[in-house]
């Protein structure tokens, strides 16, 4: 069986799911609002975002800006290492750690209705769900040693 949808008791497993993400100096209230200031390299595009009221709103408030042309360039080759810090980051505290540990051996499938078939797959079975790939390697390596070290600035801010 996977688990395809991080709803209801798998709901921390979602980058929507309040928590206490670092990312540079800031402390941000999701993984989705600190992934979404990553995007950027101004402090004040950064801090509108991790100042949204939801994680919603620092996504769309991300698109907004993107559409003005403020992403940074090399957005697209330092994603995935972004994410990995931040999800490692977020997993290297309580609860998050035994949420993902209840997750046993399950398949992780951020499932989704959006059709985002990068992060996740839509219909499943349908994407690369990266999302997904990540959270199981974290589990992996928190099974294995019973730890996961925060690493969020892993990734050179480029321009």
């Amino acid at each position: 069986m996977a688990i395809t949808s991080f709803r209801g008791p798998w709901t921390r497993l979602s980058n929507y799911a309040v928590c206490s993400v670092w990312y540079g100096d800031h402390m941000y209230p999701s993984t989705e609002h600190a992934y979404q200031a990553a995007k950027f390299l101004n402090e004040e595009h950064q801090q509108e975002i991790r100042n949204a009221a939801t994680a919603n709103v620092s996504k769309k408030i991300a698109r907004r800006l993107e559409k003005a042309g403020y992403r940074r360039k090399d957005w697209d080759d330092v994603k995935v290492d972004v994410m990995r810090g931040l999800l490692r980051e977020k997993f290297s505290q309580e609860p998050e750690q035994e949420v993902l540990l209840k997750t046993g051996d399950e398949e992780l499938v951020e499932g989704n209705w959006w059709g985002d078939t990068f992060w996740g797959q839509c219909p499943v079975g349908t994407g690369e769900n990266w999302l997904g790939r990540l959270l199981m390697e974290l589990r992996d390596e928190l099974t294995t040693t019973g730890t996961i070290k925060a690493s969020v600035s892993t990734v050179a801010i480029l321009d």
